[in-house]
């Protein structure tokens, strides 16, 4: 702490001696370095929201306004990170009606979001699969293969069967090549986008070992850096601890999905890790005092084993809790403990580099309400939590790059000494 107040003071000095710095534009590639996140040769730190419905709205004319809302309200809330669905499998309204067959409208819609989300200055993260039935996911995956012969007896033989991973391979491909209608650019080529996320929450049921997730995750990071250079990518994992730390498993709660979140992370094609929490889905029975003591262990655990043993950038990409089970005093209470721990890593230069609610909505959106919306103009209490973090980490983003120019600027000046130097002494030979 010694260190970072000497910081603050040299900067305020500077300030105070008229010296200002202009930060880039936010135009960049995310990049990872170390336990950092990179944007434009600064640290990145942000505050971010979860909206899985971005795409299906933004393919509707009639609602569409309401993705370029949200991303105002976002941006006014300082909020600079979204992550969403590039997947919709099969059923109602897909993006994908059967492998490789793609619906037009809504990959339209995606183009939309992601030509709004740079408008408003927001990072993406896209996810392209789910591992659960909503918008079709593994099991709309395997019934596709099951239809044209394959034997089948298991949804997790999605990560197994070469078949469907076939399937998957070919979404991938389309999704990354992909030139938007709007902007014009390939969506491998758009830095608006921040990182892929292969699967929404990965599970094996069939494999508590984790090895067959090792051994999925592994062939389509392969797979996708073989295709995109540019982008960051991460796994989806909750952050479930399995076999390869099975001091941490005491830490899960009481029960086991099929992954490993060290050894899964430990992937070199994977350049962040990903942590979801929420206390209250899995540990329903359990006092409130028990759930919060849960998170904190949750929370402090992973951003360390970030830090320590992956070495890599850590962030929260879903939270939340419900108003359906519990009081707006009582959510607010789980924001505040998730933004502390990711300020108090984020402030030491440490590997938290931003979190993600679960999720926020716009005005008139009743239909999709589950209990964990949040509506800037309904909970004010929420609203002013989640800006105040969003200040906080772009003070330390600020900082970062006021510090990069400062370098910047003194290096230019000795060169610039060094070429007066040669000069002046050439002339006087």
């Amino acid at each position: 702490m010694k260190k970072w107040s000497l910081v603050f003071l040299s900067l305020l000095l500077i300030q105070q001696q008229g010296i200002f710095f202009q930060a880039k534009a936010d135009d960049g590639f995310i990049t990872a370095k170390g336990v950092q996140l990179m944007l434009n040769g600064s640290p990145f730190y942000a505050n971010g929201f979860n909206a899985y419905w971005l795409m299906n709205i933004g393919a509707n004319p009639y609602l569409k306004d309401k993705v370029s809302s949200l991303f105002q309200q976002a941006k006014d809330h300082g909020l600079s990170m979204a992550r969403t669905w590039a997947f919709s499998d099969g059923g109602d309204s897909p993006l994908q009606y059967s492998p490789g067959s793609y619906n037009e409208q809504m990959f339209q819609g995606l183009d939309f979001v992601i030509s709004e989300a740079k408008k408003y200055g927001i990072k993406l993260v896209l996810s392209l699969v789910n591992n659960y039935d909503q918008f079709g996911g593994k099991k709309q995956y395997v019934n596709w293969a099951r239809s044209q012969g394959q034997s089948i007896s298991s949804d997790d033989d999605f990560y197994t069967n070469s078949v469907v991973k076939g399937f998957y391979k070919n979404h991938i491909k389309t999704v990354l090549t992909r030139r938007n209608t709007v902007t014009g650019v390939a969506y491998k080529d758009e830095p608006t986008i921040m990182a892929w996320e292969l699967m929404n929450e990965p599970r094996c049921y069939a494999d508590p070992s984790g090895k067959t997730i090792q051994a999925w995750i592994t062939e389509m990071a392969s797979y996708i850096k073989s295709i995109d250079g540019n982008h960051l990518l991460e796994a989806g994992l909750e952050g479930f601890y399995g076999p390869s730390s099975s001091d941490k498993q005491q830490y899960n709660p009481n029960f086991q999905v099929g992954t490993d979140f060290i050894a899964n992370n430990q992937i070199p094609g994977i350049d962040f890790a990903t942590v979801h929490s929420y206390p209250d889905q899995w540990l329903p029975s359990s006092s409130e005092e028990s759930q919060t003591s849960f998170l904190n262990n949750w929370l402090y655990n992973h951003i360390q084993d970030a830090q320590n043993i992956l070495h890599k950038p850590i962030l929260l990409a879903e939270f939340g809790k419900s108003l359906r089970t519990s009081g707006a005093n009582q959510r607010d209470q789980l924001f505040d403990t998730v933004y502390s721990a990711i300020y108090s890593s984020a402030r030491s230069g440490g590997a938290a580099v931003g979190g993600m609610f679960w999720q926020l909505f716009t005005e008139g959106m009743d239909s999709y309400r589950d209990g964990y919306e949040v509506i800037f103009s309904e909970n004010p209490s929420t609203a002013n939590i989640i800006t105040d973090q969003s200040q906080k980490l772009n003070r330390i983003r600020k900082m970062y790059v006021r510090l990069r120019n400062i370098e910047k600027w003194k290096r230019a000046r000795e060169i610039k000494r060094a070429q007066w130097w040669a000069g002046n002494g050439t002339g006087n030979r």
